[in-house]
């Protein structure tokens, strides 16, 4: 059976692998898919991939949202091709056959051309860094300080196809187009050249380097597909960030320890790094020959260090494009994300004779953990719900999702609030959140009556304005944990009324620890005093508190989600 894989392109798990080891494998949302794709857009059994025939093929199964190969929709089943795109909604594949990879490795060796090696597995770094100290390298030369590079001493057609590698890799942002070309040129410059690779790092852990081989070029033909670089050389080349010219490697005691370099009895070698803007270095190009009469000089040091120069720049470049688009997707799911959250708040306050409502949210990054909402219970009553969930972004968001789930079948299963909020404590700690949490005001309005049933889970409590009594915060006393701590705690319920012109408004922290330029918070205090100003309408209490919050952080960037309901009942007419 064939060998291939699906790498993820584009999408949150960007880089992960499928290998596609069964004659079929489904793709879909559905957990029982061999290649799951935690997607909302992608059906449950969205595609499969079929091998059939010595070759891989993909197959959409009806979705709603189809199956792009190359960005054209197919229409049933279709041939797979190496590196072919794969689409599902905003998920991206690319398509590796692994044999095609081998043969083209092998015609590598056997024509000398060079290919890109992607993510290919015949490529090893032998980690010889033990070596002994001591150097017989012939010349040095720094390639970040590209002034100093005499190009003038060289030949004329070497002069050209410098340039020639220049103007290359300032057209084009690919690196698997780029890097390749400039092994090629280099193989015409010097004809000596048996070997070429160029090599990337990546940081991997906190101080160790992952070296990644993108492109290599052999001169000779050679039955042996596996490709050995010297992790020794490359080290000192890139903490030097200098070009090294070894007039013969198999000799010089700085590589004596490394096997790569016994294994293809270099003779002569040459590796220059691959500089940032910055000086950083990236990696590096490396050629070397076994022809004996036919060493590098140090011109020839030269003309690679000319050459790396502007390839590290476009290393750089490339890079840099790739980040973009990166952000570009996440920015797109985060937009997406923002959208599905605010689905799940209220689109509008409620109707009730005799009641007004305010609310106000604004997460403080495109997505946020802070929650309100308001439902409907069977027997007339209104729970109102304010929430505040540990942490920010996407992880916080999403446990909104499942607060805002398990708080309906909570108040749906116990009639009374504060079981329902010990019910809600109770399944929230089975998930297994770790040091998450939530703190929560719940608070049952019965219309009729005007009673207030509240419950407070480790939140600020309400503000309330009875009448021309103070502007009071009750319920301290019988605040309970937050919603996540302990799983067996048990809530407590207290009652206030509202009487006709009375109003309450529950907030979270992002109101009271709002801050200016100076950092100063906005506090409980001013919050009570606005909450207390004489206004009209619940309405214009809601704006009023907003309009004040933001003449006091003046512009300062918001650090914090910001959630506000306020309830009011209607004065009686005379």
């Amino acid at each position: 059976m064939p060998a291939g894989s699906l790498i993820i392109t584009v999408g949150p798990a960007m880089g992960q692998k499928f290998e596609l080891n069964r004659p079929k494998m489904v793709m879909g949302r559905h957990p029982d898919c061999e290649i799951k794709i935690d997607a909302g857009a992608v059906s449950r059994q969205h595609a499969q991939i079929i091998i059939a025939d010595d070759n891989f093929y993909v197959e959409d199964l009806q979705s709603r949202n189809g199956t792009f190969v190359n960005d054209k929709r197919i229409d049933g089943r279709q041939i797979l091709r190496h590196a072919d795109s794969l689409r599902i909604c905003d998920v991206g594949f690319r398509f590796e056959d692994s044999d095609f990879l081998k043969k083209q490795a092998k015609t590598a060796r056997d024509t000398g051309f060079a290919i890109d090696l992607g993510s290919s597995q015949s490529v090893v770094i032998d980690d010889d860094r033990d070596g002994p100290s001591g150097s017989k390298v012939m010349t040095k030369i720094e390639v970040s300080d590209t002034a100093r590079m005499r190009l003038d001493t060289n030949p004329i057609t070497k002069l050209k196809a410098v340039l020639e590698i220049t103007r290359s890799l300032g057209k084009s942002l690919s690196l698997d187009d780029v890097l390749p070309k400039v092994l090629d040129s280099l193989f015409t410059i010097f004809p000596q050249a048996d070997r070429g690779f160029i090599v990337l790092s990546e940081v991997e852990g906190v101080d160790e380097l992952r070296l990644i081989p993108k492109a290599v070029k052999f001169r000779r033909p050679d039955d042996d597909d596996e490709i050995r670089i010297s992790r020794t050389i490359v080290d000192e080349v890139m903490s030097s960030k200098e070009a090294v010219l070894s007039a013969d490697a198999a000799t010089d005691s700085r590589f004596q320890m490394s096997q790569s370099v016994a294994d293809f009895r270099i003779r002569s070698m040459m590796c220059a790094p691959l500089l940032d803007s910055e000086g950083n270095a990236l990696g590096v190009i490396q050629i070397d020959t076994l022809n004996q009469t036919a060493r590098f000089r140090d011109d020839d040091l030269e003309v690679l260090g000319g050459v790396a120069a502007p390839a590290g720049l476009a290393v750089e470049n490339a890079q840099l494009h790739e980040d973009q688009l990166k952000q570009q997707v996440l920015q797109r799911d985060l937009q997406m994300a923002r959208r599905v959250q605010l689905g799940f708040l209220p689109s509008s306050p409620p109707e009730i004779p005799g009641y007004h409502f305010f609310d106000y949210y604004d997460s403080a990054y495109e997505v946020g953990g802070d929650y309100h909402d308001y439902i409907e219970l069977p027997d007339g009553r209104l729970a109102i719900i304010v929430a505040d969930v540990s942490g920010k972004g996407i992880s916080a968001a999403l446990l909104t999702a499942k607060l805002s789930a398990e708080m309906r079948f909570c108040l749906a299963t116990e009639s009374d609030p504060a079981a329902a909020v010990t019910k809600l404590n109770y399944v929230f700690s089975q998930g297994g959140w770790e040091d998450r949490f939530v703190t929560m005001i719940l608070m049952v309005l019965h219309p009729l009556s005007g009673e207030v049933t509240l419950v407070n889970a480790g939140h600020m409590p309400p503000l309330v304005r009875l009448g021309e009594l103070p502007v009071k915060m009750p319920g301290s006393e019988k605040a309970g944990l937050p919603i996540g701590v302990t799983e067996d705690f048990e809530y407590e319920s207290f009652p206030i009324t509202l009487g006709p012109g009375d109003s309450l408004a529950a907030f979270t922290d992002g109101f009271s620890e709002a801050m200016n330029a100076d950092e100063e918070l906005y506090g409980i205090e001013q919050l009570e005093a606005r909450f207390a100003d004489p206004v009209t309408s619940v309405a214009d209490l809601g704006h009023h508190i907003l309009e004040d919050v933001k003449r006091h952080v003046a512009g300062h960037p918001q650090s914090d989600d910001m959630c506000l309901v306020c309830v009011g009942r209607d004065v009686k007419p005379d």
